[in-house]
């Protein structure tokens, strides 16, 4: 309310708060306040678009010019500034010095000026562009208005550099906190990639998530390898054409696709906000982008996951680029913000502490309760000296000037090319750690830096030992710590909610959602939030009122969609006999049970499918018919193979299959069709079990008939 406040009274104002935090509202309601136009400076077409379309969901007259739209679009809008219609104004930089929009400007009342993701205006932030440097021009032509700069993160220097930028008069700070309680973060060491992503993704089936990539190549990659096992994903970066970008970013914002893989291309002001995870599959150059890439994720206020696959082989590459780079202020920026960033993923205090601390925030929780590290510390550490010690006497050994691939070469015994060139196969320590797997090795060498017992050279990735080394070489002082490899934590943190709603019921209105976003070419979020869905989930509204109380339902919403969620509840509570209350398991089987009761003409197997649908498990459907598993596996199949969608978690846990020979069963349905599993039960010699052929047509259906 104070920013607001600062803002109506037409002093100039610099807003720092987190992705998510309402910084849009700043303006917003000003907008509607002041008698003339507010102007809105954005980076980018999508997210002018995205924003335009909430703002005119919302009833408010809002205005967009860019080159994206066609001539008499452009013209309409054009129309609605110079007639005094449009309430705001979004612009890109680079259209603000054309002569017919300061024309346009200057025949009208401005009042504000909002600069947003303002940190582009500063060359020692981390995403600086060019086309920001005219801002502090513009602003001059209308010295009258009030001038807003707002973004998610900018150190302390950052906003000295677009305070003075933007030609700022004695502007007033208001910085949010950098807190996400709602993020859960995680950083594990990347090991098999691929496979660690497959396996974070089981945790989160059917939810919408970000995977960011170093580069294009590993982008195409890893979206065609996910699809392959059934995954919806779709590619952005930078090598495909402006029209394949928008189409799959569209398709990502409206929920056609779950999953967008992109390089860092994606997703500056993106406003999506029912995205549940965010994966970093490549280290991030700097902290200030992984802020603001894991900031797109929960801005609905719900959960979600951000997982870094955290390798020193990243930071090597990130340094060859930056190598690249002519100007030595510039590659020594470059050089503190990777250190930063490597500081923040080999940490074992609190994720919170490094990350805000970095903002200039004072963090000093002791257990935030959602992050890896403060989970951890539950797990019970023991003594892992010897190992230390076999990990330290190799590295002495060898000359403190290899990387830790060829260390955990030596240990395990592995008498590579290299290895022999360098005669490091008469050492004492070569072969001395084969009890332990690769993986182990690394993850106890990992412990060890993070102990400050070996220090990394982050430029050409050698492993030296620090003076705490000697301690534990010769003095025999203990090191505890952990052998098992690292996982990704699925536990649930101290803060995560179970969410108490009717699974079912949120299903049917998220499909109606979908439904009239469709008709309308807009994202689902605009119509009703994750968050609110889920409410009325929880809540069962029976009347206006009722609707009204819950979060993101205002009156225009109300006369808009009330009618319509209105009726899907009160028909759902009708058949379930709900009154008031929720207790999910009883209503779950009942409702089950009374489907069975009362569709005995209809065939097992839709009813199988449907109630599987509905969130019924597998066991727990085999229980209630009184069948095998395979066979409610084998009915599911059959109801897919009619044509009917099938969601698909739950099915990847019932696979013994191991994920590599998924493909080569998707390629035989390919050549052989699936009309019948005996012929690829046959093709495959019988080692593929008929229970695994049926989960795989299931989830093959899906990828065709729903670009899965």
């Amino acid at each position: 309310m104070e920013v607001i406040q600062n803002v109506l009274h037409k002093k100039d104002t610099l807003v720092v708060m987190p992705t998510g935090g309402g910084k849009s509202i700043c303006y917003q309601i000003p907008a509607l306040i002041f008698e003339g136009l507010t102007i809105v400076v954005s980076p980018l077409i999508s997210l002018m678009k995205d924003q335009v379309e909430q703002l005119r969901q919302l009833g408010v007259n809002t205005a967009l010019l860019n080159s994206s739209l066609s001539a008499e679009v452009y013209r309409n809008n054009f129309e609605s500034v110079k007639n005094k219609k449009a309430k705001l104004l979004y612009v890109a930089p680079e259209s603000l010095l054309k002569d017919d929009i300061i024309n346009l400007l200057k025949s009208i009342t401005v009042d504000c000026i909002t600069v947003d993701e303002a940190h582009c205006i500063s060359e020692w932030g981390h995403d600086f562009r060019k086309e920001y440097r005219q801002l502090g021009r513009f602003r001059k032509i209308f010295p009258s208005a009030a001038c807003m700069g707002l973004t998610a993160t900018a150190t302390p220097r950052v906003q000295d550099d677009i305070v003075k930028n933007l030609n700022m008069s004695e502007p007033k700070r208001f910085l949010a906190s950098f807190n996400r309680e709602n993020l859960f973060l995680q950083v594990v060491p990347k090991q098999e990639p691929f496979q660690q992503t497959v396996e974070f993704l089981k945790d989160h089936p059917n939810q919408s998530g970000i995977i960011y990539c170093f580069s294009r190549k590993q982008v195409d990659n890893l979206h065609e390898d996910l699809s392959d096992l059934g995954y919806s994903t779709k590619p952005y970066h930078a090598g495909l054409s402006d029209e394949e970008r928008s189409r799959n970013q569209d398709l990502f914002i409206k929920d056609e696709v779950q999953i967008i893989i992109a390089t860092i291309a994606f997703g500056m002001g993106i406003n999506k906000s029912n995205v549940r995870f965010v994966i970093h599959y490549d280290l991030p150059k700097n902290i200030e982008s992984y802020y603001q890439e894991i900031g797109r994720s929960g801005r609905d206020g719900l959960r979600s996951d951000c997982l870094l696959l955290f390798s020193y082989a990243d930071i090597a590459k990130i340094n060859y680029f930056i190598d690249q780079k002519e100007d030595d202020v510039e590659r020594m920026s470059a050089k503190a913000h990777l250190a930063a960033m490597v500081k923040y993923a080999e940490s074992e205090i609190c994720r919170r502490h490094p990350l805000i601390n970095y903002f200039g925030e004072p963090y000093d929780t002791f257990d935030c309760g959602m992050c890896d590290n403060c989970l951890a510390e539950e797990k019970e550490l023991i003594d892992i000296t010897v190992p230390a010690q076999k990990i330290l006497s190799t590295v002495k050994r060898t000359g403190e000037v290899f990387g830790m691939n060829y260390l955990i070469d030596v240990l395990t015994g592995n008498d590579t090319d290299r290895i022999l060139s360098n005669g490091h196969q008469n050492l004492t320590v070569f072969g001395i750690g084969k009890e332990y797997t690769k993986k182990q090795w690394q993850n106890l060498a990992n412990q060890l830096v993070r102990k400050e017992l070996l220090i990394r050279n982050l430029e050409f990735g050698s492993i030296k030992l620090t003076e705490r080394a000697s301690g534990v070489l010769f003095k025999n002082q203990k090191v505890l710590g952990t052998i098992k490899e690292p996982e990704i934590a699925s536990k649930k943190s101290k803060r995560a909610e179970q969410q108490a709603y009717d699974a079912e019921l949120f299903e049917l209105l998220r499909r109606r959602r979908k439904e009239l976003a469709e008709d309308q070419g807009i994202p689902p979020y605009i119509i009703f939030s994750d968050k609110a869905l889920a409410q009325m989930a929880s809540d069962y509204p029976q009347s206006e009122d009722d609707l009204l109380k819950i979060s993101g339902v205002g009156i225009n919403k109300l006369e808009r969609y009330g009618n319509t969620f209105l009726s899907i509840i009160k028909k759902y509570c009708a058949r379930k006999n709900i009154t008031g209350g929720f207790n999910k398991n009883q209503n779950m089987i009942t409702g089950r049970r009374r489907s069975r009761n009362n569709s005995s003409q209809i065939l097992k197997h839709i009813i199988v499918g449907e109630s599987y649908n509905y969130g019924a498990s597998i066991k727990e459907l085999a229980e209630e018919h009184g069948i095998k598993t395979q066979t409610i596996v084998t009915h599911i199949a059959r109801y897919a193979g009619e044509g009917h969608e099938v969601r698909i978690d739950g099915l990847m846990e019932q696979l013994s299959l191991p994920e590599k020979e998924h493909i080569k069963v998707f390629h035989a349905f390919k050549e052989e069709g699936i009309l019948t599993i005996k012929t690829i039960f046959d093709k495959f010699n019988g080692e593929i079990s008929y229970e695994d052929l049926h989960i795989l047509k299931i989830i093959y259906l899906n990828k065709l008939q729903y670009n899965m």
